[in-house]
């Protein structure tokens, strides 16, 4: 008869200034501190943290949501502490209701040949510099099958906590890169797709643009550029790129949240590869 050996029980930490949850201390500025950590929140982004390439350093949270990670924590030397909510709520400066949080370590982020090197689906970003519509591009790229993402000029941390959380942790899968340049030449890394046999698409409201399941029609592999919240992308940018293309707008309405637009570019995408 065998018998599995139970995961060793969680280290128990009742004090708040307990210099071992001091990964975790002040959540809502760790980013800005300069830690270089990566932080995940809830059981869905923890699961991915831990599939991830970051090495994982600790899990913070209530008994019942370390339980389902105490065996694998175990197994990989991961220091696990287990805090009530009103210490997690004193340590991380907000009522953690996920209640589990983990973080590691940064690594070398993927080359820019890396990322292209196997896709056929890719986005390019430019000027997005809030983290909610980043981590949201990377949930959506990651549920449309698109392959990888780079990051133009004035693109915020994909890493950023809240990217993290809104991403669902696919910020950890999907492979990224940033392109080289400045807000005015890095428009010519862009050739790298174009030699390797990608079709550059902007996105834009323009009314002049061609109609987005045109542009996507019969490419075998494509490259989506979306800009800013706002301004979108620069002329810069979509000179670069072979297509300009829309979203069709009801009458009154202008654009959608880039977010939005870059789903409906996936989506499209995904129609576009039945004919091919």
């Amino acid at each position: 008869m065998s018998f599995q050996t139970p995961a060793p029980a969680a280290v128990s930490i009742t004090d708040p200034a307990d210099p071992r949850l001091d990964d975790i201390r002040d959540l809502k500025s760790a980013d800005k501190a300069g830690r270089g950590l990566v932080f995940a929140e809830g059981p869905l982004c923890v699961e991915r943290l831990l599939d991830s390439p970051y090495p994982v350093r600790c899990l913070v949270g209530f008994a019942h949501k370390l339980a389902p990670f105490a065996q694998r924590a175990a197994q990989e030397g991961i220091a696990v502490y287990e805090v009530s909510r009103e210490t997690l709520a004193q340590v991380a400066g907000f009522d953690m209701h996920r209640g589990l949080v983990a973080t590691a370590d940064r690594v070398e982020p993927w080359s820019v040949e890396g990322v292209i090197s196997q896709a056929r689906t890719l986005v390019v970003m430019e000027g997005v510099g809030d983290h909610e519509n980043i981590g949201a591009i990377f949930r959506n790229a990651a549920g449309m099958d698109v392959d990888g993402v780079l990051l133009g000029s004035g693109v915020a941390d994909p890493l950023y906590r809240r990217s993290v959380r809104v991403s669902m942790g696919h910020v950890l899968r999907l492979p990224w890169a940033r392109l080289a340049g400045g807000f005015t030449t890095w428009q010519r890394s862009l050739a790298q797709l174009a030699d390797a046999d990608f079709k550059l698409v902007s996105l834009t409201p323009h009314p002049e643009a061609v109609h987005i399941a045109q542009a996507l029609a019969g490419a075998p592999k494509v490259a989506l550029l979306v800009g800013a919240e706002g301004p979108g992308l620069t002329e810069h940018a979509m000179r670069a790129t072979h297509e300009r293309a829309r979203i069709p707008m009801a009458p009154g309405t202008d654009s959608l949240n880039v977010a939005t637009s870059a789903a409906i570019a996936f989506y499209e995408r995904q129609r576009s590869l039945l004919d091919l």
